[in-house]
């Protein structure tokens, strides 16, 4: 499955559990880590782990497995690696902290407008 698929099937799933303020970094002009980064948060630490979840179960289902998941016991930060792209999944507080947007500035942000549900 190509990156663009599995960055559609990650944002939709994590919309579907309500997550906020999702964006994802076009990350392949300026890492070799991946071509996405998506970069998202919720208002509790169980929300996050609903979003992991969802995220998790609708790439599974589509035949693509996490490479490592890091953080899902605390909640506060969790990372999930699907090699092509990688989630960040942040409880509020955190996601303020560490701004990887910010961190990563010179990545373009991908327009998600077709995969976010209006509200």
């Amino acid at each position: 499955m190509n990156s663009e698929k599995m960055l559609e099937i990650a944002v939709k799933a994590a919309d579907s559990k309500r997550a906020e303020d999702i964006v994802a970094l076009d990350v392949q002009s300026v890492s070799l880590l991946a071509d996405y980064f998506v970069i998202m948060n919720a208002g509790s630490k169980r929300q996050v782990k609903a979003i992991v979840d969802e995220i998790e179960d609708q790439l599974n289902e589509n035949g693509v497995f996490a490479k490592q998941i890091e953080g899902k016991a605390e909640g506060s930060w969790v990372l999930l690696d699907f090699t092509d792209i990688i989630v960040h999944v942040f409880d509020d507080e955190t996601r303020s902290h560490y701004n990887l947007e910010k961190l990563w500035g010179d990545a373009p942000y991908v327009d998600l407008t077709d995969y976010i549900a209006e509200d």
